[in-house]
């Protein structure tokens, strides 16, 4: 897409609460332009995994999508988890919306649950780059 985000369709819901942003404790720790079907951003990639009915997956698309625009070198990828199954597992995603925050490298660098506030993600970023 022209605004930097490649987005999915899918569906179950998530109940919308939300755990910090935190260092990426799970089994596959680099994601690559192959895994993720785009390119990484140039910085880093904001990585949301979502499902068509969750309702905090569109508010935390919204917030991705401003990050993105507001942070040069920013990429917002929005992943279909029931299209995915297979990366999900990898990165041992277990509910939507999932959010990684990938440096330039592709290395999983941060990961939250639920719907980030923007003040985090911007706070995240700043320790990713």
């Amino acid at each position: 897409m022209a605004d930097g985000r490649e987005a999915a369709t899918g569906g179950t819901t998530g109940d919308g609460g939300g755990t910090p942003l935190q260092v990426g404790e799970m089994p596959l720790q680099v994601l690559d332009a192959g895994r993720l079907g785009t390119e990484l951003g140039e910085r880093a990639t904001l990585v949301q995994f979502s499902t068509a009915f969750c309702q905090p997956c569109r508010a935390t698309r919204r917030v991705l999508d401003d990050v993105a625009a507001l942070v040069p070198g920013v990429r917002h990828v929005e992943i279909d988890a029931e299209a995915h199954l297979d990366l999900v597992r990898a990165v041992g995603v277990e509910r939507t919306p999932t959010v990684l925050i990938l440096d330039g490298r592709g290395r999983v660098a941060l990961r939250a649950t639920g719907a980030p506030r923007k003040a985090d993600v911007l706070a995240g970023l700043a320790r990713a780059l």
